[in-house]
């Protein structure tokens, strides 16, 4: 093969025309451009996706599942809503009703004369391995 112009081809062809055999170069760097364009996009978007759950992260327990649910049922769903109610549930501070209510039971479960309920930390262990089992305290009746 010549490397001659055509004779009726303009004499001065832009960059981005290659000869026959040759490898495209702007080709190949479009290509790889718009692999990273998209793999950036879709990871700010996933990144965008998990805000909520990460914001929640620090937040109780149960605040934290609502969002993670309410984020997974936006992502299959493709309703936006969703994100947007789990974006604002992570960012109210739910207040804590468990704890001081558990001191009320308690103060008045002794007030009444029984013993606090204990929380139950696991089966605790004795010198046979045996789970140590408390005795049942009778119920108090009223009336």
């Amino acid at each position: 093969m010549s490397d001659q112009v055509h004779p009726l081809a303009p004499h001065h062809l832009p960059p981005f025309i290659t000869a026959p055999g040759e490898t495209d170069v702007w080709m190949v760097v479009m290509g790889i451009f718009l692999i990273v364009v998209v793999l950036a996009v879709g990871n700010f978007y996933l990144r965008l996706h998990a805000l909520p759950e990460q914001m929640a992260h620090k937040s109780q327990k149960l605040q934290f599942e609502i969002v993670a649910v309410l984020g997974l049922l936006a992502l299959f769903t493709h309703i936006h809503l969703f994100w947007i109610a789990g974006l604002l549930l992570a960012l109210i501070d739910l207040p804590d009703f468990g704890t001081p209510l558990r001191s009320i039971a308690g103060s008045v479960e002794k007030i009444a004369g029984g013993a606090p309920a204990a929380v139950d930390q696991g089966p605790e262990e004795t010198e046979g391995d045996a789970i140590a089992v408390a005795p049942k305290q009778e119920a108090h009746g009223h009336a």
